[in-house]
């Protein structure tokens, strides 16, 4: 019996890139089949061909044994293929049924939209695979988990066979991602089949039946759970040996370096985003921020950086009172920042790599003379730290976009670490970076803490924070509602308070 998807010989290229390189895949009816690999592996190229977002330059897709034609999404949506996105295409002040409806819309008597039954079938499909949502609520008011939950109804109200997820467990809680594999698992004991992208080690050895892994658009093996191990899927990602777990010494700990007192502050909406939260960090230690995405931590680094005005509450860095300073006031006083998103916060794309290394000090000596750039101290510095920081760039001439995101954060890593700082606060350090990666910026950060740095550090990544703080810190709705030590604290009792749950008989119920 031929598989019911085979990919045979995919190669896809782009200016410069070689993205799929004569790839060979296959996926059996009733499957959960992981695809692994770093960024730039070829990943997303490839389940885009499958989706028809991209066409092949060679060759062939058969389903049920028989060669098709993907040219576009309502191809492979009519072979019964359906990929559910990392970031949500749902329209907010739409209800579930009018998102699941968009673009299939039945109409009654030819001029109005038919919700009675397209909502009845969305209860069906809720009902048939455990996905539990009123199809009357609005996008808007859903939790993310539920959110996901109406995305994987939409394709399968369009009866597809096939669903791609992709990092399907980026935006979720602990408990929510327990729900989705219930649901991922009840889809395939009903002959669905699954392709799951995900750079998570952990999920994919829990719910994949078969592994396949890339590197440098190559598939460079196949396993399943039972064969693999994280070191081992992760060696094959990275083509070395990764160190995956954190070794730290017991904080030693020194003064306080960031004190928050019930700070409140907007988002751009001009509503509250951060509510009262109150917090501190010592030299010597690490103080992780848990948290869904969406929870104030955005507004919270950027009012502590500069970046937003503060509406009422007090920012003390080093004994200085920042709460209106500027971003370059801030960092003068001994603080350093990597942004949540490297691109519009922590890069100047356009700039050459050599320019983004000093972009925080180019106005100082040696970088700047009076009013004149020093071009050659600016060059032997930035290729001394190209070094010292391992950024893998041909030349620090070239634009820092030309960079892979690994390597983006690298420069900004080796920029706001190559001078005396006291406070670090990093927001998603790691965020979107393969696992080679993460393990260096993991180390660096480490060091900085055994050098009696105070760090700061938010993460929705709950292995991430558990990993590298001494206190965790969870955000709920703008609000710190519980900091724990991190000896202390499980993976239960974080994603219970991540969703909201603070009464504490229940938290340790499910300790």
């Amino acid at each position: 019996m031929p598989p019911l998807l085979e990919l045979r010989g995919v190669t896809k290229t782009f200016p410069g890139v070689l993205a799929n390189d004569n790839i060979d895949l296959t996926l059996n009816k009733g499957e959960i089949h992981a695809l692994l690999g770093e960024n730039g592996a070829g990943k997303t190229t490839l389940v885009n061909i499958l989706y028809g977002l991209y066409t092949p330059d060679e060759g062939e897709i058969y389903f049920r044994g028989s060669k098709i034609e993907i040219q576009d999404p309502e191809d492979a949506i009519q072979q019964g293929i359906g990929m559910v996105h990392q970031h949500f295409m749902l329209v907010p002040v739409f209800t579930v049924t009018e998102n699941v409806m968009l673009g299939v819309e039945s109409m009654k008597a030819g001029i109005f939209l038919d919700r009675e039954t397209a909502a009845e079938r969305i209860r069906e499909i809720s009902s048939r695979f455990g996905l539990q949502v009123d199809p009357d609520s609005m996008v808007e008011d859903l939790p993310v988990g539920i959110q996901q939950r109406v995305e994987i109804i939409k394709v399968l109200y369009r009866e597809a066979d096939i669903l791609i997820l992709d990092e399907p467990t980026a935006v979720l809680t602990p408990q929510e991602v327990v729900e989705l594999f219930k649901v991922i698992r009840s889809l395939v004991d009903q002959g669905k089949s699954v392709i799951f992208i995900t750079h998570k080690l952990k999920e994919v050895l829990s719910i994949a039946d078969r592994i396949t892994v890339l590197r440098d658009g190559r598939v460079v093996g196949n396993t399943t759970p039972d064969e693999a191990t994280e070191a081992s899927l992760a060696k094959m990602m990275v083509g070395r040996e990764v160190i995956l777990k954190v070794d730290k010494e017991p904080a030693r700990l020194g003064d306080v370096v960031l004190e928050v007192e019930n700070l409140h502050v907007l988002d751009d909406r001009h509503l509250l985003a951060v509510k009262g939260v109150s917090l501190e960090v010592r030299e010597g230690e690490v103080l992780g921020v848990a948290g869904v995405q969406g929870n104030g931590q955005t507004e919270l680094v950027e009012a502590l950086t500069g970046l937003r005005s503060i509406e009422s509450g007090k920012v003390t860095i080093l004994g200085q009172d920042t709460s209106h300073a500027s971003p370059r006031t801030i960092r003068e006083v001994g603080s350093a920042h990597v942004p949540e998103d490297r691109q519009q916060d922590g890069l100047v794309l356009s700039f050459p790599v050599s320019e983004n290394l000093v972009l925080n000090t180019y106005y100082e000596p040696p970088f700047a003379k009076g009013l004149n750039l020093q071009h050659d101290m600016i060059d032997k510095v930035a290729q001394d730290r190209v070094e010292l920081f391992d950024v893998r760039t041909p030349s620090i001439f070239i634009p820092v976009s030309s960079l892979s995101g690994g390597n983006q954060q690298k420069v900004i890593v080796a920029r706001e670490f190559s001078r005396p700082i006291r406070l670090l606060i990093a927001s998603q350090p790691t965020r979107g970076l393969d696992v080679g990666s993460i393990e260096y910026i993991h180390g660096r950060i480490m060091q900085k803490r055994d050098e009696g740095c105070g760090i700061l550090l938010i993460s929705p990544e709950l292995d991430e924070i558990m990993s590298l703080s001494d206190r965790i810190a969870v955000m709920f709705e703008g609000q710190i509602v519980a900091v724990l030590p991190a000896e202390e604290a499980t993976r239960e009792q974080l994603g219970l308070l991540m969703a909201g749950v603070r009464d504490e008989e229940l938290i340790r119920a499910e300790a």
